[in-house]
């Protein structure tokens, strides 16, 4: 479980989709934010897959080196930057940077976060507070700085990383829930102010996904395996997604095929928010 996209399965994901002409990315520039991790740093391959610029967002010095080569290795031109999402500061100069290095910003993927678990009276004061400022204010700060950069260049898009349980609720996650309910409404006000500036903005709302935040945080003592088939079992497709599907639906919404869809936020969970 849990592993990094190999160099096949980014060639087979290509063969699929990744990069083809709809899908062609080659004079987009990119801003992925959790981009060392996860299904961030399956957003960064994806987008390298397709010839895209890209500076990739990170707090972790080695992962972010990792996350680096990898886009490398694909012959994209890519930076990183390291820093706090949550400080708005860091973002603005994160846009500043990608402008000066790139000339334009075609494209954000606000994919970082964190989770917390617990009911309301088990989440504490800080719990709540890291969960809102990670996941709503990152979201925010990051999608300010962008659209006044894409507003010079005639557009753009805006990909947020949301969850199925922003649009349905799940016990024990009530501050996660909250964040990304909170993401996803920022999403549709958010697409409605700036819809006639050519700027799309939507959220992908994963459920379960093979990644390190599916066996993180827990409360109780839990093996990877356990937390794995307990994910898979509430399945409706009894299976938790790659990654790489969730990637694959950023890179689609970020797409000439997809101006006219905003202000969405797209399930992809195997048919789990259907029951």
């Amino acid at each position: 479980m849990i592993k990094k996209l190999a160099d096949e399965d980014i060639r087979q994901a290509a063969s699929l989709g990744w990069a083809s002409n709809s899908m062609t990315h080659s004079d987009r520039v990119v801003i992925i934010t959790g981009a060392t991790s996860g299904i961030g740093e399956a957003v960064a391959e994806a987008f390298a897959a397709t010839g895209a610029s890209l500076m990739l967002v990170g707090r972790d010095r080695a992962r972010g080196q990792r996350a680096l080569e990898s886009a490398q290795k694909l012959n994209c031109k890519a930076e990183m930057m390291l820093g706090d999402v949550t400080d708005s500061g860091f973002a603005n100069k994160v846009v500043e940077n990608t402008v000066q290095r790139f000339g334009k910003v075609s494209v954000l993927v606000n994919s970082a976060g964190i989770i917390r678990r617990g009911d309301a009276v088990e989440t504490s004061d800080d719990d709540w507070r890291l969960t809102f400022e990670a996941n709503v204010n990152g979201v925010f700060y990051f999608s300010r700085a962008v659209v006044k950069a894409m507003r010079l260049t005639g557009g753009g898009s805006i990909v947020n990383i949301a969850s199925n349980v922003g649009l349905v609720g799940c016990p024990g996650l009530a501050a996660y829930c909250a964040s990304k309910g909170a993401v996803v409404s920022l999403t549709q006000a958010m697409a409605l102010d700036h819809a006639k500036e050519q700027i799309t903005i939507n959220a992908v709302c994963p459920g379960a996904v093979d990644t390190p935040m599916l066996v993180s945080a827990h409360t109780k003592p839990v093996t990877a395996a356990e937390v794995l088939q307990r994910n898979i079992d509430s399945s409706p497709q009894g299976r938790v997604a790659a990654p790489a599907e969730i990637a694959s639906l950023a890179l689609f919404l970020a797409s000439e095929g997809a101006r006219h869809i905003t202000g969405v936020a797209i399930p992809i969970d195997g048919g789990f928010t259907a029951g």
